[in-house]
Parts: structure tokens; sequence; C-alpha cells
């Protein structure tokens, strides 16, 4: 292994032909908006109606991971801003086939994003255009040709570039936080019954009333984790903001604390708002089909719980600008995510990894033909699955874990790159990178078996992909696959695939069938907690030289034919 340089130069070989229009605000609203999206609108009574009362367990505890894991990436965004960077760091630290390990299990979840939230606006519009959605919520064939045509809308907007896309976003953001301070206020005044924290009932009774085990499997299963995801817009789009040493740790800290303390308020305010006789059968009952909080125009409160809620409360008004919100939060939230997925396989054809013309951008700085391709197969995530919820939950295990890998990086970086420059370095790394790793794992695991199964098929699809992209000959002039740096990440899959079929959690009630059910609570914690030891520690003994670092980071701006670097604009 050769001596690892004093510092590589950072510039050679970044996004040069994107725009860098984020400025702080707009970056940092870029993030929030991209958090509150369809979550708040439907978390806080799945939360209820799987933990009670713990769900504001829940809230905070998530909170506190998401924190621990958007902090693992302060100091790479800084570093190294360049634009889709979560795919783009493991491509650094190891080499092509982690980088794709990572980036294909990070596309696959931001494409998806966008038609969750198109389905959340559908969703809440049911309450009152019918036609939508059939009797088991999947789409009728109107609802699928409407929200294919707001796919196709968030393709536009995002067409035309970052300015552009970031005033539009920066005024919704604006709606969407005072929403749900309104939201809070109103529900506090209102209505807000003490007694519903400790209500005894025959399912369960007291704060806890399905244990903590219930509590900790809403994070993944109630949409509370997918409720954060969006704190990552910080480094997806690090390559495009004016002043990354400022914005980008600023950015991943203060959306998942704003937006956490405005969730955690929301939950309180929502349990203490219940009419008590709702609660007669237990908080399980919240969630039952589409019986339960009923409004006087027969609305749904699994299509619409929080206008629902404020309707029962004589707050008509409030209940109509809800209805208003659902059409808003989740399309700005899908706006962002459109952006983001473009720029995942942006990076991944930079990296080599998958067809260059992946990183083909427009004279907008935007990269037009993922753009196209983030519509397409957005599209098709309406088709297989039949609800928000449904969507929601495989969603939220392929994306948390894509953010492990930050992590990871952030410590080799430690050993592999010592000395390169750190406008931003993230104290106490040490204990925050295990943490956070930890943190990811204990997510997927708490996700239950049934998720996991699924999760793990996507990601061996990915696999066949990739040798379809090389035995076709799809990626000319691919770089070497690393397998000797990468195969650290095949330990890292089946290690959390071994860790979900021994444990107790199946993400549904009963146990799943072929679940070996082996250890309780405690054990998987444990469990988890060598997990996390051992895939720091393969990680750290496949790093690449630091040599070989230097040579990815400095390879010439445009591996595009000259002619081919940049379409025309609209």
């Amino acid at each position: 292994m050769s001596s690892t340089p004093d510092s590589i130069e950072t510039v050679a070989g970044d996004d040069h032909r994107l725009k860098k229009d984020f400025g702080t605000v707009g970056l940092l609203f870029t993030a929030i908006g991209s958090i509150i999206g369809s979550g708040w609108l439907f978390s806080s009574l799945h939360a209820s109606a799987q933990a009670g009362p713990a769900a504001i367990i829940s809230w905070v505890v998530g909170t506190i991971m998401f924190l621990l894991i958007g902090l693992s990436y302060a100091e790479l965004g800084v570093m190294f801003p360049r634009s889709g960077g979560v795919a783009r760091y493991p491509h650094y630290a190891w080499g092509s086939f982690a980088s794709y390990s990572m980036g294909w299990v990070t596309w696959l979840a931001c494409a998806a994003v966008a038609s969750v939230e198109v389905s959340a606006v559908l969703t809440y519009a049911t309450s009152y255009l019918h036609w939508l959605e059939n009797p088991n919520a999947t789409l009728t064939g109107a609802g699928i040709g409407i929200a294919v045509a707001l796919m196709a809308l968030f393709v536009v907007v995002n067409f035309f570039g970052v300015r552009w896309f970031a005033r539009i976003n920066n005024t919704l953001v604006w709606w969407k936080l005072a929403m749900i301070v309104l939201v809070i206020i109103a529900f506090l005044v209102t209505a807000f019954h003490g007694a519903n924290f400790t209500v005894h009932t025959a399912t369960g009774s007291g704060f806890t009333p399905f244990g903590l085990k219930a509590a900790f499997e809403a994070i993944p299963a109630a949409g509370i984790a997918f409720s954060f995801l969006g704190w990552r817009q910080g480094i997806e789009l690090a390559g495009e903001t004016d002043n990354p040493r400022k914005n980008v740790p600023l950015t991943l800290i203060g959306s998942v604390l704003i937006c956490g303390s405005l969730y955690i308020l929301l939950q309180v305010a929502f349990i203490g708002s219940v009419p008590t006789h709702v609660l007669e059968h237990g908080w399980g009952g919240l969630d039952a089909a589409q019986s339960t909080l009923t409004a006087s125009g027969g609305a749904s409160a699994t299509f619409s719980p929080l206008a629902v809620v404020a309707t029962i409360l004589g707050l008509g008004w409030l209940a109509g600008l809800l209805y208003a919100d659902a059409i808003i939060s989740p399309s700005d939230t899908g706006l962002i995510y459109t952006s983001v997925t473009a720029r995942m396989s942006y990076a991944m054809g930079r990296n080599r990894n998958a067809p260059r013309g992946l990183a083909l951008v427009n004279n907008n700085g935007v990269p037009w033909v993922s753009l196209i391709l983030a519509w397409v197969v957005g599209c098709i995530f309406f088709l297989p699955f039949p609800s928000w919820q449904a969507l929601v939950g495989i969603v939220t295990s392929l994306t948390v874990l894509s953010f492990g890998s930050g992590a990871i990086a952030l410590l080799t970086f430690r050993k592999q790159i010592p000395h390169q420059e750190r406008p931003y370095r993230q104290g106490g790394a040490w204990i925050i990178a295990p943490l956070a790793l930890f943190s990811t794992n204990l997510i997927m695991y708490w996700a239950g078996w049934d998720q996991v199964w699924k999760m793990m098929i996507a990601v061996v699809i990915g696999y066949v992909v990739l040798a379809i992209f090389h035995v076709g000959g799809a990626l000319k002039n691919a770089p070497r696959l690393d397998f000797a740096h990468g195969w650290w990440t095949l330990v890292w899959f089946g290690g959390i695939t071994l860790v979900s079929y021994l444990g107790s959690y199946s993400g549904v009630s009963g146990k799943q069938a072929g679940q070996a059910d082996v250890y309780g609570f405690d054990g998987g914690l444990i469990a988890n907690a060598i997990l996390t030891i051992v895939v720091l520690a393969c990680a750290w003994y496949c790093q690449l030289p630091g040599h070989r670092v230097e040579e990815i980071l400095n390879e010439p701006e445009d591996l595009l034919a000259p002619d081919a670097a940049v379409a025309p604009s609209a």
C-alpha cells in the first residue's frame, strides 16, 4: 500500500456543470420541505394505533437516531461536496462494487418516495373524490392517470433548474411549517384530554399499552422513520450549494431538530385530542379498517386522520386547510425527491458503474436523462402497492440501509486520508459513527422480517442488473470493480438478513412464516451491536489505498464525449 497523500485536491472531478444556486436558507428549506411530506399527515394516527401514548417515545428515539445518522454525514458533505454524495462516498472509500451496492439501494428508495407522496395526495383526496381509489385502497384507472401526470409535473419543474426549483420550494416550506404549528396549537387549545395518556382499555392500559417493543417497532412501521428521510438533501445537493462548509452541517442538524420537535409536539396534541369515547376498544382500534373516527361527511380517518379529528372537534376551517395541505406538502416533497433521484443516478453515471448517459446535463445544469428515468421508474411504483403505508415500509427499509454507509465512510476516511482538509471536522466521530450505524441496523431490525426479506430481494435484483451491465457492455470505460475492497457490503447485507430472521420482530402482527424467533428485544440489541462491530471492522480492513482514492477524485471532469456532455435546454 502506498503512502496516503497529505491532501487530495477536491476541485478536480467535482460537479462543475451543476449550478451553485442553493444558499443557506434554500438548502435548509429543501431538507425541511423533504422531511415534511406525507408522513406528518398519517404517522400520528398509525403510531398511536401501534404504540398508544408511547408513540411519543417513538418520535423522541427516532429524532435521536436520525440526528446521529445525520451527524455522521456532516464532515463528509463538507469535505467532498458532491451531488449524489450518498453514492459517491463509498466509491472513494471502497471502489466501484461498494458504491454500486449503496447507489442502487439509494436510487431505488429515492425513486419510490415521489410515488409515495403522490399516493398520499390521492389518499387524502379520496375523502371527497371517491373515484380515485378502489375499495381495497388501490388506485383506479383515473387515479393512476392523475398520479402519472403529477409525476410528470415534478419532472417539468426540475427540468428548468435549481434556482426555479428553490424559489418554489422556499414558499411551500413556509406554508408547511405554518400548517404544522397551526394544527398543534388548535388541537391543544380546543380539546386536550390528559386522561388519554394513561387510559385503561381491554387491549392494554397506561402509557405503554402494548409495551416498549411496540414503541420501537412503530419507528419504521408507522411511518416515523419515513418522516425523517428528507434530511439527506443536505448531502445529495451539496454539490449545488454556494457555501458547503456552512450550509451542509446546518442543514443536516437543523432540519432534524426542527422537524423532530414539531413531530413530537404534534403527536402529543393528537393523542390528547382524540375523543375519549373512541378509545373504548383501545388504541389499536384507531387503525382498524375504515370504521373508526368517521366524520359526519363519511370521510374515514384512514384516509384523512388529522382532517377528520379537526372536523370532530368542530374545526371545519382547519379541516379545509388540511385537505389543501394534503396536496401541497406531499407534492413539494415529491418535487424534491424527483430532483434527488435524478442526482443519484447522475452520481452513478459519474461513478461509471451505471450507463454514462445518466450523467448528461442540460444548459440549466440539470441531469435531464436521469430526470426522465426517475419519472418512468416512479410511475411503476403505482402499480403493485395497495396503499400509502404499504409503500412506506419498503421505502423506509431501503433508504435507511443506504444511510449506514456514511458512518462507515466517516471512520474509514479518518484512517485512509488522515491529512485531507476537513473544513468541518465532526467531534466525537468515534462515538457518533458506531451509534449511527447501530441506529441504522436497529431501524431495519425493528421493521421486521417481512420487510427485510423483500428489501434483500431488491438488493439481489440490483446485482443482477450490474452483471447485465458488464456482460452486455453497457458500461463503457467502466472502472475496475474493486470487489476485493467492497465485499464487506455482502457481509453487512447478509448480517442484516440473519439478525432479522433470528429475531422476534415481524413488522406485522404475529410471527412470519420461516422466521426463527430465537431471541427477543434484549437479544436483538446484542445481535445488532455485534453486527455493527463486525461491519465496521470489515469495512476498515477493506478500504482502498490512499493513492487509489487520489486517482478516483482526480479523474477527468468529462467522462462523456465532449460533444455529448451537455444537452440543449428547453
